[in-house]
């Protein structure tokens, strides 16, 4: 009895160990996959960014992986922002995509009859785009101009202006050198000044209708003769360039723009008359420049030679020159006698009146209002 109590006895204990092993090797079975289970389910997970910058993660409800999620998750949202980032400021140094390509050439006339000019049309996309830009075209072309009240102004109330004096400057070319096949120069705003101020200060004492004008005239007689200086100075200039430089020259002197003007004038006309010694309007102007400056003797063979070619404002220079010479009686005979061969002649009866009362200049007449601009 005793033997057999002992033999049940130890069958319980070996019973009690074998469960009790058995218990602990489950126990650390359920551990050892509980420690494993969360990382192999967080590294099976498949994870993608798609082109909105969202993270894609399949969810998991197992409660053991949530740290590990947590983790994760707080990394991809450190990198989803940073990828925001990247893209938002590439973004704005990035032209946007257009799929608009080059429209085609379409051959557009301006005006009838005129060859067509080549201008880009306008694709279906750009036509919105650019709807509304104006291209500005000249209006129809006549013969008085064009007419831009029927262009792009209609409905605006245009201006009317009505012009009148219309006057035009003939046009002049002369040639620059001597010889044949020479340049020409366009004089033609040159002779019109001179043609306009000559009256006012041909002669001395120069005679304009107010200091304005008188300005306007010495300034302008400045610049035209920076102008035609070059050409006059070179050895072979032409008559036509010396004779127009003297001009200039010999008013300037007697606007008193300084001893050069006397100068440059005496040598320029001295060539002309050297390239043409029977030209009237030469021998004139040196006359008339030697003796109104003193030189009566010197200059009185060169008006009578201008006498005899016909030159009647020679005449009259030789009345003055008599005149400043104390001729008084000799310098009226001889305008009285000019005035019976040219009664059409308007300045000679007033220069007789000059010299009936006691004047000396008989060129010092009522000065008419010029036109000259600075």
């Amino acid at each position: 009895m005793t033997a057999q109590n002992h033999s049940i006895t130890t069958l319980k204990k070996t019973l009690s160990l074998s469960a009790l092993a058995a218990a602990c090797a489950m126990t650390m079975s359920v551990s050892s996959i509980a420690a494993t289970s969360p990382a192999t389910d967080a590294s099976a997970v498949p994870s993608a960014v798609d082109s909105s910058q969202r993270v894609i993660r399949r969810a998991t409800s197992s409660s053991a992986a949530q740290p590990a999620q947590a983790a994760d998750a707080k990394n991809d949202l450190e990198r989803d922002q940073e990828a925001q980032a990247t893209n938002f400021h590439a973004s704005l140094y990035q032209a946007p995509a257009t799929t608009l390509s080059r429209p085609p050439i379409v051959a557009t006339p301006l005006f009838p009859g005129q060859a067509p000019t080549s201008t880009p049309t306008k694709a279906p996309a750009q036509q919105e785009v650019q709807a509304e830009t104006q291209v500005y075209q000249p209006g129809p072309i006549s013969t008085t101009g064009v007419d831009i009240s029927r262009g792009q102004l209609a409905g605006i109330p245009a201006p009317k202006v009505s012009v009148s004096n219309i006057s035009f400057v003939p046009t002049v070319l002369i040639p620059q050198k001597t010889g044949l096949g020479t340049d020409k120069i366009d004089v033609s705003l040159l002779d019109d000044f001179i043609k306009e101020v000559s009256p006012n200060a041909r002669h001395y004492p120069p005679n304009f209708p107010n200091r304005t004008q008188r300005y306007n005239a010495r300034e302008k007689i400045k610049v035209l003769t920076d102008w035609i200086e070059p050409y006059a100075k070179a050895s072979d200039a032409s008559y036509e360039v010396l004779l127009r430089a003297a001009k200039l020259n010999g008013m300037g002197r007697n606007l008193d723009l300084g001893s050069d003007f006397a100068v440059r004038g005496g040598q320029y006309v001295d060539r002309a008359i050297k390239l043409k010694p029977d030209s009237a309007e030469a021998n004139f102007l040196y006359g008339m420049m030697l003796s109104e400056g003193g030189g009566f003797k010197e200059g009185q063979k060169y008006l009578d030679r201008a006498v005899k070619l016909g030159y009647v404002e020679a005449e009259q220079s030789l009345a003055q020159s008599d005149l400043l010479s104390d001729k008084k009686s000799q310098a009226l005979e001889r305008l009285q006698r000019l005035q019976q061969q040219h009664p059409e002649n308007a300045q000679i009866p007033k220069q007789i009146q000059l010299i009936e009362e006691g004047k000396y200049y008989i060129w010092d007449l009522p000065s008419s209002n010029i036109a000259a601009k600075p």
